[in-house]
């Protein structure tokens, strides 16, 4: 008889101890589900993730025609509505990923041991399985609760270089088909208005200590956007069948931009011109972008240029993810256990509006990660060359060449003694005796003078200008 362990799942979570007691009998609840664990499956995640919340499956078929599955983890069999650990996922929102660890939303024996879709284990997931043909075009699909067994486990650089042909692979055939797939899928996107603003990722190098070494940035290629593409396909898939359907949703909207802003940004780099770095230009346009948010109230998403997009795909860190799962279970495979009934048992709306404000929060806490501060503290008294790449009433950032980490001039010392007006249309701040601007754009030699840790603040000093 096929029966997984016990789980007494323990931790110290949050202010108190929780317990998750779950006899999983996987034989039974394999007879409940589509069995897709003699179906070619494979993880892609960064190199240091632990918590593997999809997976990939590819077959072509006698027709000609590829069927490929979307899987993700099925957290909410295991965490129902009412239950301790729900309740403080919820009130976290979110999983924070930190430089040098995570602040789970679910304990790590759930995250990483359970629900985690380790490569030769039998898992539970959640999945949308797409026939497609050759020119990506979807040409039917099935959500479904399924088991699957995941063959491989990569991480995006392995995945690289078998595209590349740097590394071969008993599945390299595969990958280039569905690379080829998330191409024609990515580009249709394009063509339909989606944006592309993508910036590199800053990453750490930490010694055993825990401090930080090394500065090095991690850039998006094909390997992140086979995944992301499957990923966009799936979201988009279950918030239109269940918008189709005109039941309450959880829809993860974007509205349009404010179009003030943008017109005052195209006016400043019509005039700057090559002045501005581009790097600089996509950092401004992405602060002239409204917020994407979760919202009942379906507006579209304009980044992405959808009409109706959800979370579903990552249950294990985002707890919209789940509230999603939930309702598809309800809605979509016609689920009416009592678990289901009532999804959250709270307010939908309010949980889109809590679980807006504590992505946002998670956002400040990982930007504002004590890492970058830590590392300019141990530069104190050097020399940068930087640009400047934010210009406020009291001083202007500047972003460092080389780290990308930020700092602060402070108005009283660009030009001592003069005062400063703050241009703000044109992104500037101009002495009143002496004429000098300082732009948005402008390369600057700074000098780093201090590096306050607790606040996360780092102050520079105009060396020259450039």
């Amino acid at each position: 008889m096929y029966v997984v362990k016990m789980y007494y799942l323990c931790t110290e979570f949050g202010n108190y101890s929780v317990m998750l007691i779950r006899e999983a009998n996987l034989k039974d609840e394999i007879v409940r589900r589509r069995d897709m664990r003699d179906e070619l499956t494979f993880t892609i995640d960064p190199a240091d993730a632990k918590d593997f919340d999809d997976a990939l499956s590819f077959r072509k078929q006698d027709d000609g025609t590829f069927l490929i599955g979307v899987h993700i983890a099925d957290v909410t069999h295991y965490v129902h509505p009412g239950d301790d650990i729900d309740n403080e996922a919820y009130e976290r929102g979110t999983s924070i990923y930190y430089v040098d660890h995570v602040a789970p939303m679910l304990p790590e024996e759930l995250c990483n041991d359970l629900c985690s879709l380790r490569p030769n284990e039998d898992k539970l997931c959640m999945s949308v399985i797409f026939t497609m043909d050759s020119e990506a075009q979807v040409l039917k699909y099935k959500v479904c609760r399924t088991v699957i067994r995941s063959d491989y486990r990569f991480n995006y650089d392995e995945v690289w270089d078998i595209m590349n042909g740097r590394q071969a692979h008993p599945i390299s055939d595969i990958i280039f088909a569905l690379n080829d797939l998330a191409k024609k899928m990515r580009q249709a996107r394009m063509d339909a208005g989606a944006l592309a603003l993508e910036q590199d990722e800053v990453r750490f190098r930490l010694d055993e200590n825990g401090h930080p070494t090394d500065i090095y940035f991690e850039q998006s290629n094909d390997a992140h956007h086979l995944i992301e593409e499957f990923m966009l396909l799936a979201n988009r898939t279950i918030a239109t069948e269940m918008g189709r359907r005109g039941h309450e949703f959880v829809y993860r909207v974007h509205d349009k931009p404010d179009y003030e802003k943008l017109g005052k940004l195209a006016a400043f780099k019509r005039k700057m011109g090559d002045r501005v770095l581009p790097s600089v230009i996509e950092l401004l346009t992405i602060r002239a972008m409204a917020k994407a948010v979760y919202s009942t109230k379906n507006i579209g998403h304009y980044g992405l240029a959808f009409d109706y997009y959800t979370h579903f795909t990552s249950p294990i860190r985002r707890y919209p993810d789940m509230m999603v799962h939930r309702l598809v279970a309800q809605v979509i495979l016609g689920e009416r256990t009592k678990s289901y009934q009532n999804n959250v048992h709270r307010d939908l709306e309010e949980a889109c509006e809590h679980c807006s404000a504590m992505e946002q929060n998670a956002q400040m806490e990982e930007r504002d990660s004590v890492m970058q501060t830590i590392w300019m503290h141990d530069h104190l008294g050097e020399e940068f060359v930087g640009t400047i790449v934010s210009v406020t009433e009291f001083g202007v950032f500047v972003q460092l060449e080389g780290n990308r980490c930020e700092g602060l001039i402070h108005i009283t010392d660009l030009v001592k003694g003069d005062y400063m007006f703050y241009d703000e249309k044109n992104y500037r701040l101009i002495g009143e005796q002496s004429g000098k601007t300082f732009t948005i754009g402008d390369k600057l030699k700074v000098l780093v003078v201090r590096a306050d840790i607790e606040r996360h603040q780092i102050d520079l000093r105009l060396a020259d200008i450039l």
